[in-house]
């Protein structure tokens, strides 16, 4: 079991950038978004700046879609379903499941019944910040990245709602 903490930095001139860390505060992936690059991606490094995973956002599609990618190849697609209450997404990864709460980033990933990921967001903290617990270690790169691609499509929406408040406003 190893647990470790998702806390994304403020927007900087080069794009997003932030470091996951483990509960003593060491950086264990540095995680670095695209910017002013079509399609949105991140790219996920470990501390001695090898690649170990890339998240890509499809440019053209209805819901969001984000593919995770690791040496070269497609290991996980997660898409936005449509859905009335609450947001709902699908992961089509080594029989993986996502269940919980979307809205306020609380959630369990599940093989066969068997929770091999929590994932839960910090109230107390400047910023975002989840805390995400992995079981199987093998799974550990494909978690963080699922967490990424998740935190973006909601800030994604929270976006594009503040900029129709605005847009309502005049």
């Amino acid at each position: 079991m190893r647990r470790l903490y998702v806390k994304q930095r403020m927007f900087t001139f080069g794009g997003e950038k932030f470091d996951v860390t483990d509960g003593d505060e060491r950086p264990v992936y540095h995680v670095e978004g695209s910017f002013m690059r079509i399609p949105k991606s991140f790219t996920i490094t470990d501390m001695n700046g090898v690649e170990v995973a890339r998240i890509e956002k499809k440019t053209f599609s209805w819901l969001p879609h984000f593919s995770v990618i690791v040496g070269g190849t497609e290991v996980a697609g997660i898409d936005k379903e449509f859905s009335f209450l609450k947001p709902k997404y699908r992961i089509d990864a080594q029989g993986l499941r996502i269940e919980g709460d979307w809205a306020d980033l609380n959630f369990a990933v599940t093989r066969d019944g068997e929770t091999v990921a929590e994932i839960s967001q910090r109230w107390l903290s400047w910023g975002d910040t989840y805390e995400v617990v992995v079981y199987d270690d093998a799974l550990e790169t494909l978690v963080v990245s699922v967490v990424i691609a998740i935190d973006k499509v909601k800030a994604d929406e929270e976006s594009n709602s503040a900029a129709a408040a605005v847009n309502d406003s005049y």
